[in-house]
């Protein structure tokens, strides 16, 4: 049936909210760009930075391009070789363009801004540290709300465009292509920016710190330009199209469950995820544009106030949205509060484990005055301690969750239990994911001011302005590292959405293929359990656990091997020109640049095609296996012309999902909190603990630190990335599993 017009102006509402967030991104752009961009000296180092940054960005996203056509090609004969998908094959790769498309102008939009936000952060810090950050701030908001507003513009175009308003329950099984597009790009850019970014900061490192004895962002060292492009390739594009893709997924999944809810909250279930979006880019709007610091306070104070208010105004609008939408059942709203709590136990827990203040990173400190070994021991300890409280919060949230979504429908007996609890995590996703702009702000914030505070070093600027983009870059080292906390969080929540929808949707697939065939589907057949002694279900489930440990190594490996070019450069240029350490000539910064730029790309390949085909693969060749593996089922299988329906490459692939989900998630936060520790460890030191800089201790730490920067800034967030992408590809693919 049509939709009414009452419920389609929630609709329309948050598509008007999405042009907002974009209208607003614009407006704080201009805000930024209209501020005083400096000295001569200064525009020159930001100049270089900023070409450095957008020839790596044309070149990468060129590849990405060339990658995402191949596969719409893939993906539109797959879907036309069978009649039961052919009449969506176009849907599906127009879909997964589009989600291409937006995540791909996400990451460029956000880091064009954030390439020229540097130089205005530096020139504001040498009279005011509040300026600085106000502007830093503003700056990495228009990456936040940009892409939670392209998100929603997207899907909430695409759903109208699908025929969302006449056919309401169908629309969302044919945006499944614009998570995987999102999914793909956010992989890919995370990938490849994370290994640019920590070749060039491995390289600079061992070389200029350890081997020269110069300090960090020295102007001698050939490579420091290649690493000041790295924060902004690493954590602005690339962090962005990652939550791109988490905002973009999870709808698309929470709308899937939704449909399912179709006969009790009708369409409003539905596109309840749209509206929480719009939700977000209000309270992240407001939240960001009062965030206020004074001249004397911490930067993380008026930052954490900004976040307060933030998650104030998205609860306050998940409880008009429930009681207006969902029939004023609060107990979906206690979903959504759970949500919300756990991103800010998520961002609490990961503080303890990588700030200076706490136990964790004063022990790898003091590790460090025994040398190397002991400071990487005492650094995995630390890094493998750290699942066990998030994983507690993770069950917590999703039990809670899954019980509140249960109570809130108690009254309701059109739809199963597992489907009323399913909701309630959707429900958490949501709210967890409520204050994701003004997160991805904080985050953007990091290598504005790590940026700024390389440009002040290398133009020679005043100690005292040095100090207060050291205050800025402290605190955007912080907001890095609990955004990578949040990013995992947000993951193990969509995560175990994705699958539910996954499930839901070979259910539903399975019952539009049996009634093509005038049969039906068994009264008490769900596809809503996966039994773990299937053989193909087991194999699966291996398969997913070993794609992480081989996926991490391979990224690993990427940084190690782009990192030697790098360091062999390095030391060439200071064999070939010895004034560059006398200071009376300049290195080539432009022959790192481009050396660490090929090498990323060239090393980002591999991995990506890797995470794309195994899913694939495995449910493909699993289909064509006997359906003797599930004889044991046949009392109550779905029957298709008196033949048990195959359900080995649904379920292979099943497994490979949920256990590689698993061990993704507890690899995604030993390699993001490990790592964000060891960084700060080092950073102690440098404030004069356990002997400062050029002691035995700092020089253990910044080994410590390299080994650390793969884990913390390339392999680590491309895993929770990587999580996301196997649910994407399995959702759009699971047709051909069948």
């Amino acid at each position: 049936m049509p939709v009414s017009a009452h419920d389609s102006n929630y609709l329309w509402i948050s598509l008007i909210v999405g042009v907002f967030g974009l209208l607003a991104a614009l407006l704080f752009a201009r805000g930024v760009l209209s501020s005083d961009n400096g000295t001569a000296e200064m525009q020159k180092i930001s100049n270089a930075i900023r070409q450095g940054a957008e020839a790596y960005m044309k070149r990468q996203y060129s590849t990405i391009g060339w990658i995402a056509i191949a596969l719409a090609v893939v993906l539109f004969v797959g879907y036309s070789i069978s009649p039961f998908t052919r009449p969506y094959a176009w849907k599906v790769v127009v879909s997964f363009l589009i989600g291409a498309v937006c995540s791909a102008l996400s990451g460029l939009t956000g880091m064009a801004v954030s390439i020229r936000s540097n130089i205005r952060t530096a020139a504001a810090a040498r009279s005011s540290l509040g300026r600085a950050l106000q502007i830093a701030l503003r700056g990495g908001a228009v990456t936040g709300l940009v892409v939670v507003a392209l998100s929603l513009l997207g899907l909430g175009i695409l759903f109208v465009a699908f025929g969302g308003l006449h056919d309401p329950r169908q629309a969302p099984y044919q945006l499944v292509g614009f998570g995987f597009g999102a999914s793909l790009v956010a992989l890919f850019a995370q990938l490849g920016g994370g290994i640019y970014t920590k070749a060039a900061d491995v390289g600079a490192d061992l070389v200029g710190k350890v081997e020269a004895g110069i300090p960090e962002d020295d102007p001698r060292n050939p490579a420091v330009i290649a690493d000041l492009v790295g924060d902004n390739v690493g954590d602005c594009a690339g962090r962005g199209a990652d939550i791109f893709e988490s905002t973009a997924a999870e709808s698309v999944g929470a709308m899937i469950l939704g449909a399912a809810l179709f006969p009790v909250f009708g369409v409003r279930g539905i596109i309840f995820p749209l509206v929480a979006q719009a939700i977000n880019v209000v309270a992240s709007a407001v939240g960001i544009a009062l965030v206020r610091s004074g001249e004397h306070e911490e930067p993380m104070h008026a930052l954490n106030r900004g976040y307060y208010v933030t998650s104030v105004l998205a609860l306050a609008g998940f409880a008009a949205a429930v009681y207006f939408m969902l029939g004023a059942r609060w107990w979906l709203l206690g979903c959504g509060i759970c949500g919300i709590v756990s991103a800010f136990l998520f961002v609490r827990i990961t503080e303890y484990y990588t700030e200076t203040r706490f136990h964790p990173v004063k022990s790898i400190a003091l590790a460090s005055e025994t040398g190397p070994a002991t400071n990487i021991i005492s650094g995995l300890a630390v890094a493998m301690e750290t699942p066990a409280l998030p994983v507690l919060v993770i069950g917590a949230a999703l039990l809670l969750s899954y019980y509140f979504g249960v109570l809130g429908l108690e009254d309701v007996t059109t739809v199963t239990v597992y489907a009323k609890g399913i909701y309630g995590t959707a429900i958490a996703t949501m709210g967890m994911l409520s204050s994701s702009a003004y997160i991805l702000a904080m985050d953007t914030f990091g290598p504005i001011t790590d940026n700024a505070g390389g440009i002040i070093e290398m133009s020679n600027q005043p100690l005292e302005t040095r100090e207060k983009t050291d205050k800025l870059d402290a605190a955007g080292n912080t907001t890095k590292a609990l955004t990578k906390g949040y990013a995992v969080g947000s993951a193990a929540l969509a995560a175990f959405l994705l699958f539910s929808a996954y499930l839901q949707s070979v259910h539903d697939i399975v019952g539009q293929r049996l009634s093509m065939v005038g049969q039906m589907l068994p009264a008490n057949w769900s596809f809503s359990t996966v039994n773990l002694a299937s053989v193909p279900v087991f194999v699966g489930a291996m398969i997913g656990a070993m794609l992480v440990f081989l996926f991490s190594s391979m990224a690993i490996k990427a940084v190690g091997r782009a990192a030697q070019t790098v360091i062999e450069d390095v030391r060439k240029q200071f064999r070939e020109n010895p004034g560059i350490m006398e200071g009376t000539s300049e290195p080539d910064y432009g022959r790192c640049v481009h050396i660490v730029t090929g090498a990323a790309l060239k090393q980002m390949v591999l991995p990506g095609a890797l995470v794309v085909l195994t899913p694939t693969l495995v449910g493909i060749i699993f289909r064509y296996f006997s359906s003797s593996f599930s004889l044991d089922k046949l009392a109550d299988m779905p029957m298709m012309n008196g033949k048990p329906v195959n359900l080995s490459g649904a379920e292979a692939v099943a497994g490979l999902l949920m256990v590689g989900t698993i061990a993704g998630i507890l690899m995604a936060l030993v390699m993001n909190n490990g790592g964000g520790a060891w960084d700060n460890a080092k950073k102690l030191i440098e404030t004069g603990a356990h002997g400062g800089k050029r002691s035995e201790a700092h020089k253990a730490a910044v080994v410590g630190d390299t080994v650390g920067d793969p884990f913390k800034d390339t392999a680590g967030p491309s895993l929770h990335v990587l999580i996301k992408l196997l649910a994407t590809v399995t959702l759009v693919l699971a047709p051909l599993f069948l």
